[in-house]
């Protein structure tokens, strides 16, 4: 039975993606996984990247459904986007979207705190990364001449512009944004759209690692649902603008943050 508080996937041709190829770099985080599941549950084949084999392994083995494949591999090894896109198209025997969701936060008492490598960690990975697997996929999809979707991961952190040691990583998805919608202009006229998520507070490693005595129940008291959302809860943004429902949707960024304030 429908329950508005619970998130639903199914059935799975109700998404139009049954068949769908999609490749999710950031896929062993705590969004990514949950995105990969929602994918694969709607009856897309993914192909699931993370740092680590093992993770990326237990990942796909645990995803519904037939067809994923799994890579291992730092984003930051810009050499290999090409390499990976073209692996993908090979694994899953096609190459319908990208979803973009791997993200580094170093999370800094002061704004003093922030060093140069922190500035260039979340940068390289947040934004430059971003750009050449973004590229790679729309190059694929261009030349494959059945349009795609190209989905980035913003935060709120791009409206709000982070707090103290957090503007580095505010800086780097507030570019994101601007990034998507260049590549929205970009792609359009060969029928790839290209939109960002921009979740909120999300429970997971990242949000939860780090934070300060009383910061989790601040964060709670902003949001006017009035609780921290769960990573099932930025999928069905993903997944719609994956799917054909989305096909006259390009250079959004979709706030999916409970209510939480901009400022």
């Amino acid at each position: 039975m429908y329950s508005p508080k619970e998130p639903q996937w199914g059935p799975p041709d109700s998404w139009g993606l049954g068949g769908a190829c999609v490749l999710i770099a950031g896929a062993t985080g705590g969004i990514g996984s949950a995105v990969a599941k929602g994918f694969a549950a709607a009856g897309a084949r993914v192909m699931a990247v993370g740092r680590d084999q093992a993770r990326v392994d237990a990942l796909v083995a645990d995803l519904p459904g037939q067809g994923h494949a799994g890579a291992a591999l730092d984003l930051n090894r810009i050499d290999q986007h090409q390499v990976l896109v073209e692996r993908t198209r090979v694994e899953l025997g096609g190459f319908t979207a990208l979803v973009h969701l791997a993200a580094v936060l170093r999370r800094r008492a002061s704004v003093d705190d922030v060093t140069e490598d922190d500035w260039d960690a979340q940068l390289d990975t947040n934004l430059k990364s971003t750009f050449f697997l973004c590229r790679a996929a729309g190059r694929a999809m261009v030349e494959q001449g059945a349009g795609g979707r190209i989905i980035t991961c913003a935060s709120n952190a791009a409206w709000t512009g982070g707090m103290e040691g957090s503007v580095a990583y505010a800086a780097s998805k507030g570019g994101l944004v601007s990034l998507t919608r260049g590549l929205a202009r970009t792609y359009a006229r060969h029928g790839v759209t290209v939109n960002t998520v921009v979740p909120g507070e999300v429970r997971t490693p990242m949000l939860l690692t780090g934070l300060p005595p009383g910061a989790y129940e601040a964060f709670e008291a902003q949001i006017v649902i009035g609780r921290v959302a769960l990573p099932e809860e930025i999928v069905g943004t993903v997944l719609f603008l994956a799917s054909p429902h989305a096909a006259y949707i390009t250079g959004a960024a979709i706030n999916v943050t409970g209510g939480f304030p901009f400022f």
